[in-house]
């Protein structure tokens, strides 16, 4: 797409790119709700992955078992929700959270922990007033008024991309936020271009084993789909916006050698919703009737895009896609974490803000699905596996691959998952390993070693002894066991995703 066709369709979807059309709210404001004083009388003792540490965490050593393998020298970064309560109003969703940016310093037997809220300007309006001045993605608060621009709720509290000595805070709506990768300083937000400042840059970038970056990003009142690539040293190469009818809510994408694949859940946006005082979580509606659709996007022609169908369905994280030619045609083979329907968006993520545990009753599983698209046939298979957070080596993003390492074993009277696993998504073997009855775990990344099979690092809460521990696991023996620990003299609050970068 042209930059001049861009720039029209900029401006026909307003001044504010990403944000629903909103009307003033109609809403007084009056006494808060006794969210926060049903988290603080909760007997839950998991609660403290939801608790919002009262500032920075300075840098601190952690108690380390075992060694820490050469090639895990480095720092992994993490981010998450941290800021959930504020002036003892509590926000509604574990989503809402100012984003709280970690850096663990891994040097074999010595082991460093800082974090630190991302400054955004969000933050610093509200920490200043002592309340809640904005709507957030599940809570709409008294007497807030409509954001002026997309970047005025962003809350950076998603992913991060490591980026030429920087570190990228991600959210869905707005820019991306760059940090110190040093000190965690905020150095205000990444605008790629003048003319796409405050456009949605989603939280799950792709980078091609060539260094190119890839992402999208979601504007749902004006039914648009943003799509970036940026080149190795960090500049941008090209953006579009391209149509989509009845948009969805789009977490994570896919990239392959030659596609971007979109699996958009029928989860729809609803203007008349939204305009009716709704948060934007609940301006979506199921529309099972839609399927899931899958969008393939020609990587070198944007304008040649194809949609196929699969059963109806809900994700949030795609693991990998990648591409073969048959006699049919071109196919896609795609993994994802998928549920029968979206209802732990709406209950199970926002519970826990209470600090209970509400089960949906439509459990992750992985996935696999396969796009013709020389037929336009599309089918899925679903594992027996429970599961979220799914990575792989990056050195195989847009390639064949096997393995997939995923957050597994859901529990009845936990939220989140007790175990980390590694499964082969072409035979369906698993290997796990169960952290225990009192750990809730995170996200876990695969560290690669050279042509060795590498390393599996990642954290979990360890809500008996209320400290995070960080994991180190060999890959191929990930039942074994880590084959290092390092534990913190406290507990962190529950993140989202991170990234390792080598010393």
């Amino acid at each position: 797409m042209q930059r001049r066709e861009l720039l029209r369709l900029l401006a026909s979807a307003g001044a504010l790119p990403l944000l629903p059309t909103l009307a003033p709210l109609a809403r007084a404001a009056g006494t808060n709700d006794d969210w926060q004083a049903q988290f603080d009388a909760a007997s839950a003792p998991w609660k403290s992955g939801f608790a919002t540490p009262a500032g920075d965490l300075p840098l601190t050593r952690a108690t380390v078992r075992g060694r820490f393998p050469d090639a895990v020298a480095g720092t992994l970064f993490r981010i998450g929700p941290a800021g959930h309560a504020l002036g003892g109003d509590r926000y509604h969703h574990w989503f809402d959270g100012d984003g709280m940016v970690h850096r663990f310093v891994i040097d074999c037997a010595d082991v460093r922990h800082q974090g630190r809220y991302v400054a955004t300007p969000k933050r610093v309006a509200e920490t200043r007033a002592g309340r809640h001045l904005f709507e957030a993605f599940g809570t709409v608060p008294l007497g807030v008024e409509p954001p002026t621009s997309a970047d005025s709720i962003n809350v950076a509290n998603t992913s991060v991309l490591p980026l030429q000595g920087e570190v990228l805070a991600l959210w869905e709506g707005g820019s991306a936020t760059r940090i110190d990768a040093r000190t965690l300083d905020t150095l205000g937000v990444k605008t790629w271009r003048a003319d796409l400042a405050g456009m949605p840059f989603s939280a799950h970038p792709k980078v091609d084993p060539n260094g190119t970056v890839w992402n999208f990003g979601v504007s749902s009142s004006q039914g648009l789909l943003a799509l970036y690539e940026i080149a190795l040293e960090g500049t941008l190469r090209r953006a579009a916006v391209v149509p989509v009818a009845d948009m969805p809510m789009v977490h994570d994408f896919a990239v392959t050698e030659r596609h971007l694949v979109f699996l958009m859940p029928p989860l729809v946006y609803d203007t008349r919703r939204k305009e009716a005082g709704a948060s934007f979580l609940d301006a979506h509606v199921w529309r099972p009737e839609l399927g899931m659709r899958a969008l393939v996007i020609d990587k070198q022609n944007w304008d040649k895009r194809q949609m196929l169908t699969l059963p109806a369905g809900f994700l949030f994280h795609v693991g990998n896609a990648w591409e073969e030619d048959t006699p049919s045609g071109t196919s896609i083979h795609i993994d994802y974490v998928r549920s029968d329907n979206a209802d732990a968006v709406f209950t199970t993520n926002r519970e826990v803000m209470r600090a209970r545990r509400v089960r949906s009753g439509a459990d992750p599983h992985l996935s696999v699905a396969t796009l013709n698209l020389g037929t336009g046939e599309a089918t899925q298979s679903v594992l027996a596996h429970e599961a979220e957070f799914p990575r792989i080596d990056a050195r195989r993003v847009g390639l064949r691959h096997r393995h997939v390492v995923h957050a597994t074993q859901i529990r009845d009277a936990l939220p989140g998952f007790g175990a980390v696993a590694r499964t082969d998504v072409e035979t369906g073997r698993s290997q796990r390993f169960i952290y225990g009855a009192q750990a809730m775990v995170e996200e876990h990344v695969f560290v690669p070693d050279g042509s060795n099979p590498g390393w599996v690092l990642g954290t979990v809460l360890d809500f008996g002894r209320q400290k995070t521990v960080l994991s180190c696991f060999a890959a191929d023996h990930l039942g074994a066991g880590p084959v290092a620990q390092a534990t913190l003299p406290y507990a962190l609050p529950l993140g989202l995703h991170g990234a390792f970068v080598a010393s």
